[in-house]
């Protein structure tokens, strides 16, 4: 067996792994749902819950969408002002001293707690739902890139500002270059937020969405719906977190392959 080739099938072994994870899991949860005699109504077996999901796979597919896009335009809001403020409080230590604590306070405020608020400025439309899930979200951004961009090695910096680097330089050439793995990280967790931060905002206030679909199925006590919105989601964070790894192995190709060089 070639290199590449035993290198492939290392890859597949690694991908395949989650996949025999999930199956086995299902499997018992089956099992145990048949053999104890569970009611649905407590606890739906995964056969209920995927016959659930096939009885109506577009109606499922359009709440889906509405979802994701309220998570992805909640993420790119936090993504973009998260940035620029820790970009702000790391180069104006005034600025730090003078708004760091207030934004330590806001985010103190339970999001639900402003859930109401965000309905009254924004209406029912989508924008609250975004608001939310920017709210949620941005604190990661905002804390990782502030540890990244306070991660440059200090001789790095001295060098730069002997050889007369202009702050700008600095800041977009070594700083923010620096911070990207922590940025990275942050918008990892930036983007599973968003997703919490969408379906609060659907409790709230929403005639679509996931969070629409949980809401209303637990009304009527439909636990397969409930179960199979829940499946949905959990399958959805798991795709858009390897979304932005397979972005962050584009940005920083040489992190990855140091990391299977170590293995």
């Amino acid at each position: 067996m070639t290199e590449a080739s035993r290198g492939y099938a290392v890859a597949l072994r690694r991908k395949a792994l989650p996949f025999a994870g999930a199956a086995g899991f299902l499997l018992l949860w089956e099992l145990f749902c048949r053999i104890y005699q569970v009611r649905p109504v407590l606890l739906p077996p995964p056969s209920l819950i995927f016959g659930e999901l096939a009885q109506s796979p577009l109606w499922f597919a359009q709440q889906t969408a509405y979802t994701v896009g309220i998570t992805l335009a909640g993420f790119m809001v936090a993504a973009i002002l998260g940035v620029l403020f820790a970009v702000v409080v790391t180069e104006w230590k005034v600025l730090d001293r003078l708004l760091f604590p207030l934004f330590v306070a806001l985010n103190s405020v339970p999001k639900v707690a402003i859930a109401p608020l965000c309905i009254i400025w924004f209406g029912t439309g989508a924008e609250p739902k975004i608001a939310i899930a920017f709210l949620i979200a941005v604190f990661a951004v905002v804390i990782d890139t502030i540890l990244g961009l306070r991660s440059v090695p200090p001789d790095i910096l001295d060098l730069a500002h002997t050889l007369r680097g202009s702050r700008w330089k600095v800041l977009t050439r070594i700083k923010l270059f620096c911070a990207l793995p922590h940025l990275f990280a942050g918008l990892k967790v930036a983007m599973s937020l968003a997703l919490v931060g969408a379906i609060v905002g659907e409790f709230v206030s929403s005639q679509r969405g996931l969070g629409y679909v949980i809401l209303s199925a637990q009304g009527m006590f439909d636990t397969p719906r409930v179960f199979a919105a829940i499946a949905i989601l959990a399958v959805l964070g798991v795709v858009l977190i390897e979304l932005l790894d397979f972005v962050e192995r584009l940005a920083l190709p040489w992190q990855h392959i140091t990391g299977r060089a170590t293995h």
